[in-house]
């Protein structure tokens, strides 16, 4: 993740996590991205069913029952391990995780042990009702999937009505109490919808939004040729989300925005910043070496729906595990597991542009896996990299 209101309109500065000794279970939730203790933001797919049929979804869900998901007791074993073990945050994701009927024991549980819960939801289900059940069972954040306005959400969707209903759930949300913010995934098919979105955003006055790079896996590797920004189209867009950022903040409406899945843009903003504003972008700097780029096997970590372990959410052809055989901190911690031991030293395996690459401390080689889904070689230059090889220079 990249913050770009916490770098480019400084709403954080380098020594906030530093008054926390950047320790995850002390840093609030906005400050985790730079904790020194890096045990793994966990995603958990709860279910693989869904009640939309979106075009990029890494998992392949339908509205259809799956077999095979961890059962309720499963899950509560799962969650403490997850605890003891120190994870900071399980994001509940799917599929449609309000599909599955104990979700809301699950998110209980996560409160109840110390850890924070989250849901990522395309928003169809959030009616009053259970957005009030979800701030009980103690949720910290909803985050709503919502890519583009109404004709290009719902045609994205593959569903009627799916941006009517997900505006809805946001505002129920907000009604319960619920800190909620919306989910956007660019690609060339709704860019053109990015201005009217921020509009969107000023006008409901949602505190939060993540902006995700496209990632090729799942149904999304039928977009690696019409779904995908060139790196001219990808810069306009990270400098439209920059100035539309900043325009909200100066109006007085300080939303969080973060762009997610391409480590490129912590680099992009900081050399942006130096020819508007050297003194802020040493900060930045500081901000993003404490950041550590691409975390995939080490900084976040997936739990698949039947149990299996996964580097991050969208790399689900790789299996590192499975919880019912061994516990995932036992996994994650396991030297030998050969994918684990090659991301977290991943440097000495990068080679083309990465290999010598500035930023190579900051980025961390970027999103592997979309290296490999385009390129077929997993240790190749992430191919979304859209720095110039003058800005990558030593």
């Amino acid at each position: 993740m990249v913050g770009i209101s916490k770098l480019y309109c400084g709403t954080v500065e380098a020594s906030d996590p530093l008054r926390y000794r950047r320790q995850a279970k002390a840093l609030p939730s906005h400050l985790l991205q730079f904790s020194v203790d890096k045990k793994p933001v966990v995603v958990w797919n709860v279910t693989r069913r869904c009640n939309l049929n979106c075009r990029h979804c890494y998992s392949h869900s339908a509205n259809v029952d799956y077999s095979g998901e961890l059962t309720t007791q499963e899950g509560l074993v799962l969650l403490d391990d997850l605890a003891a073990y120190g994870v900071p945050v399980v994001l509940f994701s799917g599929g449609e995780p309000l599909m599955r009927p104990d979700i809301l024991e699950l998110i209980a549980a996560t409160t109840a042990r110390g850890m924070r819960a989250v849901v990522s939801t395309n928003g169809t289900l959030l009616t009053p009702a259970t957005a009030e059940r979800l701030r009980e069972a103690g949720l910290s954040y909803a985050g709503v999937s919502l890519d583009g306005l109404a004709e290009t959400n719902d045609k994205f969707r593959g569903a009627n009505g799916a941006f009517d209903k997900a505006m809805a759930g946001i505002r129920a949300c907000r009604e319960a109490g619920v800190k909620v913010g919306l989910r956007f995934t660019l690609t060339r098919e709704n860019v053109a919808d990015l201005s009217g979105v921020f509009d969107l955003i000023g006008r409901e006055e949602i505190p939060r939004v993540c902006f995700y790079h496209l990632v090729y896996t799942g149904r999304a590797t039928n977009l690696t040729v019409a779904g995908r920004l060139s790196h001219d189209e990808t810069r306009r867009v990270v400098d439209l989300i920059m100035e539309r950022t900043r325009a909200l903040h100066e109006a007085g409406k300080p939303l969080e925005v973060l762009t997610v899945d391409n480590h490129a843009d912590g680099p992009y903003v900081y050399l942006r910043l130096l020819r508007e504003d050297p003194v802020r972008a040493a900060a930045v700097l500081e901000l993003l070496q404490m950041n550590g780029g691409n975390g995939s096997g080490r900084a976040i970590g997936c739990v698949s729906w039947d149990g299996t372990v996964h580097p991050d959410q969208f790399w689900r052809h790789e299996a590192l595990g499975n919880v019912r055989q061994r516990p995932f901190s036992t996994i994650w911690s396991d030297p030998e597991v050969t994918l684990l031991s090659e991301l977290r030293n991943r440097k000495t395996l990068l080679h083309g542009r990465c290999a010598t690459c500035r930023w190579l401390n900051i980025c961390n080689g970027n999103f592997r896996v979309r290296a490999e889904a385009v390129t077929g070689d997993l240790w190749a230059p992430d191919p979304d990299c859209y720095l110039t090889d003058e800005e990558i220079s030593i």
